[in-house]
């Protein structure tokens, strides 16, 4: 049997008195294996060690706290040291960021240090915004955040959901009078951040109905799901119902315009924004096409346009 090594005989709390003073001096240890060492002794129950170990960590270079706060194995005592003391370092608050084993509410505290990018890319993480308030209002008052951002965020403090919307929208989603009346029960007994979750891990049912939320955390979470199929989004795509900065996250998604038949369902969605449409426009084939510039429920300016599209087409071939 493996004999454990000095990081794992520390973190694991099973170190003898010498290992740990060793451990202090670095023996053996790769530069962000100390430091993550050096954080956990720094609040060692023997005063000694606990003392040494944070002297220690004051010596450190920075270059070995970020590698070990992107560790997927980091243990939880150097998120919190760096948190704590090295949060206003280059690149440190994004690091931790990057990390999904550092606690929301810890990151709360770091939210003027973000990037631009790592605001980004929590706004889209709408699970991990779900599991924390703290973190929700910290970012709701960062310079950072675009207006559309902060209405979402906005959204999501409210932490709730009007009862007749959502009865109306599970009626339309579900046929079935027994089911429907257990799915309405279920999702208007939940705050939104709780529809969010199951934006991300419920059942096709849920989906279907937490599409059509006012919410675009939870539309958002949806979308987001990893057990989303394409047959849903074609769903979602012609659905008129839908607002339109639902389906323009849906265009936005490139794997979801690899579908023709999603591309075809915006198209001919009366809710689709026109400059989405228009960008989509020259992907229709000849027959769709034709069709689009003549379906009268689309707005009048993408009718058009789709007859001037058809023209150029018919006179492109006819000069050939």
């Amino acid at each position: 049997m493996t004999e454990p090594s000095l990081r794992e005989e520390i973190l694991s709390g099973k170190a003898r008195r010498e290992r740990k003073m060793a451990a202090c001096g670095g023996a053996g240890l790769s530069p962000e294996e100390r430091v993550e060492v050096l954080a956990f002794l720094s609040l060692d129950s023997e005063e000694a060690i606990a003392q040494r170990a944070a002297s220690a960590l004051l010596t450190q270079p920075a270059e070995a706290f970020r590698a070990a706060a992107a560790r997927p194995d980091v243990h939880e005592h150097l998120l919190q040291y760096c948190s704590e003391n090295l949060a206003d370092k280059p690149g440190m608050a994004d690091t931790l960021a990057g990390n999904p084993r550092t606690p929301a509410d810890t990151l709360a505290r770091m939210v003027p240090y973000f990037s631009v990018s790592t605001v980004q890319a929590l706004m889209n993480d709408p699970g991990r915004l779900s599991d924390s308030d703290v973190l929700v209002a910290a970012l709701a008052g960062s310079s950072l955040i675009t207006v559309e951002q902060k209405h979402m965020l906005e959204a999501l403090q409210k932490l709730g959901a009007d009862e007749s919307a959502m009865a109306a929208v599970v009626d339309e989603a579900e046929p079935d009078a027994h089911k429907r009346m257990t799915l309405l029960q279920r999702l208007s007994k939940m705050r939104v951040v709780e529809r969010i979750k199951v934006g991300l891990t419920g059942n096709r049912e849920e989906r279907m109905v937490l599409i059509r939320e006012p919410n675009k955390l939870v539309q958002r979470a949806v979308l987001s799901s990893p057990k989303l199929t394409e047959n849903e989004v074609e769903s979602f795509a012609a659905m008129a119902n839908l607002s339109d900065e639902t389906l323009r996250m849906i265009a936005a998604n490139r794997q979801h315009i690899k579908n023709y038949t999603i591309v075809k369902n915006l198209m001919n969605n009366p809710k689709t924004p026109l400059d989405v449409s228009m960008h989509m426009m020259p992907r229709l084939t000849p027959p769709d096409l034709k069709a689009l510039s003549t379906n009268k429920n689309i707005p009048e300016t993408l009718r058009t346009m789709a007859a001037k599209l058809v023209r150029q087409r018919n006179a492109t071939r006819s000069g050939g």
